[in-house]
């Protein structure tokens, strides 16, 4: 296989969600560094939203006064804006351009995991996200603590002088920039006093609430003085540490969960000295020749959503139920806007248990309207949205998502090509021979058959 093909494919599975169907014909020949600029491209941003009519936020049915039927048919209506953000969102990694933008915002809406049912405040923080995915990490910090969702998931609304609430300063440091062991309990004590008074009003504005705000002195990694929520993300930021846990961590994700100290800690300081600009950063991972290490190639398990996202890149298809691939995100593990915790969703070998793995291998041919989804539909449970047992995440309303696939077009596309070079990673240890035998030698078969293989899921 062409060397250029298979640095290509890496690229475009690690900067992006997979090669797309339009990019299979010039894929072998296109040179890595005219592909690298194209997945940098950035157009004009535009936001994810959703259609469904918001309701009057005066009209405040969430609280315990309200009638049940209200809140039910508030709960109804935030779960409808939520799952079509979600849908939304998916169909972006799928189909847009800006591969990068959303491949790093993917990254960092599972860095900055929050989960909270009002999906105003989801859409603002998703787009927050999404607008920041490539620029300054800085802006990103600063505008991702001052949102809604953030400040109401870390408990900071309750975050108030004499009564301090430590959870959201903790998170800020411990999962968001410095990682655990480079700040005290007594730094976390003392900038929660910071944080005091941070919080949001029902439109979802920040609000600094003056009146709430601790103002006695404070002293926070080593320095002391007044300081405000802005002060200590400022000190955080002046801290290496916070360079090293950010690059460390978008290093397991787009490179290897081995890490390489020695590449980390270049990368860590050129992120450092430039200001935190990650698109720097990224540019310097994709362009560098370890990147493309055969070590680095085929190694990582794909997430849910890079599954997904993948298979509907390369695979033309009407979707007539999009509201059914939730389903699958729930079955599978991984539901946009829905982290099972702070910490984000876990990467590697989590995604694999028996139950995932036998779903993942029959997705190519459920969705190709070769075998029925054999989990059985039970009642929905709204509180752990289904992520207990994957079971419990159908409802009795399911129904398949009705995909129909341009086969037609894949064929032209795939004429005279060897399928498996552009659909696995590493074919080294495919045996092509028993795939082959298995399916009646079409191209569609063939791809169905490649698509449920273990080398299939590695990316």
């Amino acid at each position: 296989m062409a060397d250029s093909l298979l640095k290509n494919k890496h690229l475009l599975w690690r900067a992006g969600f997979g090669v797309g169907i339009n990019q299979v014909t010039d894929l072998k020949n296109n040179n890595t560094r005219t592909l690298l600029n194209e997945l940098f491209k950035e157009d004009l941003f535009t936001e994810i939203t959703y259609d469904t009519p918001d309701i009057d936020p005066a009209a405040d049915y969430m609280n315990s006064s309200a009638p049940a039927d209200k809140k039910k048919e508030m709960q109804r209506i935030n779960r409808e804006q939520n799952n079509e953000l979600n849908l939304n969102f998916l169909d972006k990694m799928v189909n847009s351009k800006e591969q990068m933008r959303e491949k790093m915002a993917f990254f960092w809406h599972g860095h900055f995991a929050s989960r909270v049912a009002n999906p105003r405040f989801n859409k603002q923080l998703l787009n927050t996200i999404r607008k920041n995915a490539l620029g300054n990490f800085r802006d990103l910090l600063f505008e991702v603590s001052q949102a809604p969702a953030m400040l109401g998931f870390l408990n900071n609304q309750q975050n108030k002088k004499d009564h301090p609430n430590e959870n959201f300063a903790r998170e800020v440091m411990e999962l968001f920039t410095m990682g655990r062991g480079n700040y005290t309990e007594k730094d976390v004590r003392e900038a929660a006093r910071a944080f005091t008074g941070w919080g949001y009003d029902k439109e979802g504005n920040f609000k600094e609430r003056k009146n709430l705000h601790d103002e006695g002195s404070k002293t926070f990694l080593g320095k002391t003085g007044n300081f405000s929520g802005v002060d200590i993300l400022n000190l955080i930021l002046e801290q290496k540490a916070t360079s090293r846990f950010v690059t460390t961590k978008v290093y397991k994700f787009f490179v290897n969960e081995k890490t390489d100290q020695d590449i980390i800690d270049t990368l860590s300081n050129n992120f450092y000295n430039s200001g935190y600009d990650i698109k720097k950063l990224m540019t310097e991972i994709f362009s560098s020749t370890w990147f493309y290490d055969q070590k680095n190639i085929g190694n990582r398990i794909k997430s849910p959503i890079e599954l997904m996202a993948g298979i509907m890149r390369i695979l033309p298809m009407h979707i007539q139920n999009p509201e059914n691939l939730i389903v699958y995100q729930k079955l599978l593990g991984q539901m946009l806007l829905y982290p099972p915790n702070v910490s984000g969703w876990p990467n590697g070998r989590s995604w694999i248990d028996s139950s995932t793995l036998m779903l993942r291998l029959q997705v190519p041919q459920i969705w190709s309207g070769l075998r029925p989804l054999e989990y059985s539909p039970r009642q929905d449970d709204d509180i752990n949205m289904g992520m207990k047992s994957p079971e419990t995440a159908l409802n009795k309303s399911f129904k398949n998502p009705n995909i129909t696939i341009d086969w037609n077009r894949v064929e032209k596309i795939f004429e005279n090509k060897k399928t498996e070079d552009y659909l696995i990673q590493n074919t080294q240890t495919l045996d092509i021979n028993s795939v082959k035998n298995f399916s009646d030698k079409s191209t569609k078969m063939t791809i169905i058959n490649l698509m449920s293989t273990p080398e299939y899921q590695l990316m």
